[in-house]
């Protein structure tokens, strides 16, 4: 049994790396269109290009950190080796050049393709230590829901304090600062963050488990990877699942810019607070963390493949109604938290079952194919990750300038605009939600099923 401290250390990685992959999300758009002045069709095209070839990366890192043999283990080591890289590629991708068009242009690209290979450099390794980390599929669950708290906190973090710490290296306050300057310093602060807690969850963490030895042929583990049924279903679940997140996550700082008035608030009691981006974001963390807390008794009461199932069927329902939600007046910003909450309490519930799930798939694959690819699996998830963020990201920029999203400083929407960004918090998201739905229902490998594979696979690890 795993002690509690692996868990909040392994906690502690994807707090790290939530804090970056959110910044990204939610404000890289915004950074690129408002405060870089990337024009909006060349920012879709370099979120897709860097993205994919970030996704494409994902099963040669699995394939490099399968092959790893130090005393630390397979994959720990990368935790240590890649955290301060990590930190300063963020900070250059948060930077801008005085190169002219052509020259920032080509350090957008060259930044946005060097932060994402770091990336996957220490995410696809620390992903993969869930699988040698415990043999007990229900542990996974568990490592995996400490996994995802301690994601939504950091994401929790930095979304609230991200506005507030541009606005503070500026000095400014209220709107959004669009000082190059001040975003640049704010990743500085973010960066030194993450490499701390990375260097946390190396120092509290170990690799357990000893898999079947690994095949010394990559083309033999890519041929079982591409004849392992379960990977390509859940494979395409997750991506349009990740594909949800990332259209919201993305449209969000638009529909404040574009639909909320600049200074509005929402009154609690005698109290009243600002309603703006971030608050809206941090709130849905917290709601995210909520999520995961159910996550574990739901899942071990009706399986893992029900509780996504059913959650996806109701993050559906509740995107369609966002729709319908006016957006002038406290009433109605009170009714726009209340289902940001419940979308960020279901898409918490669903997180952690995707990182277990794609460790009952290497447990799958190692009983059927005679050959531990860990590493190479658990890539794909990330992989699936990054392709619905890519594409997520551009679709948003490229759904805005079809309907002729103005991005010139204090420009007034027109109507067509407006709706774009509508339609982008609710109908498209949600059709990316039923997709996903698609998938998980022909997802084979049940709660029975998993523990048959696990009974067999104790006795060929002995």
């Amino acid at each position: 049994m795993a002690t509690l401290k692996e868990k909040i250390g392994y906690g502690f990685g994807d707090m790290s790396s939530s804090m970056f992959w959110k910044i990204f999300s939610a404000y890289l758009p915004i950074f690129y269109a408002m405060v870089f002045k990337l024009d909006l069709g060349t920012t879709a095209v370099l979120m897709l290009v860097t993205r994919i070839w970030d996704a494409v990366s994902d099963p040669m890192m699995g394939i490099i950190a399968d092959r790893t043999s130090t005393k630390w283990g397979k994959y720990r080591p990368y935790l240590l080796w890649v955290s301060v890289p990590f930190a300063v590629a963020g900070i250059l991708l948060f930077t801008k050049p005085n190169f002219g068009e052509t020259g920032n242009t080509v350090w957008a690209f060259v930044t946005y393709i060097l932060m994402m290979t770091v990336y996957t450099a220490i995410n696809v390794p620390y992903g993969s230590m869930l699988g040698v980390m415990t043999e007990d599929s229900d542990e996974k669950t568990v490592f995996s829901s400490y996994r995802m708290f301690f994601a939504y906190a950091g994401s929790f973090i930095v979304l609230a304090v991200w506005e507030p710490l541009c606005n503070m290296f500026a000095g400014t306050s209220g709107e959004l600062t669009h000082d190059p300057k001040a975003w640049q310093n704010a990743m500085i602060v973010v960066g030194v963050a993450c490499v701390l807690l990375f260097m946390l969850t190396f120092a509290m963490t170990r690799e357990r488990v000893k898999t079947i030895p690994q095949s010394t042929s990559v083309l033999a583990d890519l041929r079982s990877l591409f004849r392992n049924g379960p990977w390509w279903i859940l494979l395409g679940g997750v991506l349009f699942f990740n594909f949800f997140n990332a259209i919201r996550y993305a449209a969000i700082p638009f529909f404040f810019t574009t639909q909320i008035a600049e200074g509005a608030t929402l009154s609690f009691f005698s109290i009243e607070f600002l309603f703006y981006a971030g608050i809206f974001l941090a709130i849905g963390e917290v709601a995210n963390m909520v999520g995961v807390a159910l996550a574990t008794p739901i899942t071990f009461a009706i399986g893992k493949k029900s509780t996504f199932l059913y959650s996806l069927f109701a993050l559906i329902a509740l995107c369609i109604a966002f729709y319908y939600v006016p957006t002038e007046g406290s009433a109605a910003y009170w009714i726009l938290l209340a289902l940001q909450i419940l979308v960020c309490i279901l898409t918490g519930i669903v997180s952690p079952l995707v990182w277990s799930m794609y460790a009952d798939i290497s447990d799958f694959a190692e009983l059927k194919f005679k050959t531990a690819s860990t590493g190479l699996i658990f890539s794909s998830s990330s992989m699936a990750q990054k392709f619905g963020g890519a594409f997520g990201a551009s679709a948003v920029m490229w759904i805005l300038a079809a309907f002729n999203f103005n991005t010139a400083d204090g420009a007034v929407q027109t109507a067509e605009a407006v709706e774009g960004v509508r339609l982008l918090m609710s109908w498209i998201p949600a059709i990316a939600a039923a997709v996903s739905a698609l998938f998980i229902f022909i997802y084979p490998l049940t709660t029975k099923r998993m523990k048959e594979i696990n009974d067999k696979l104790k006795l060929l690890r002995k």
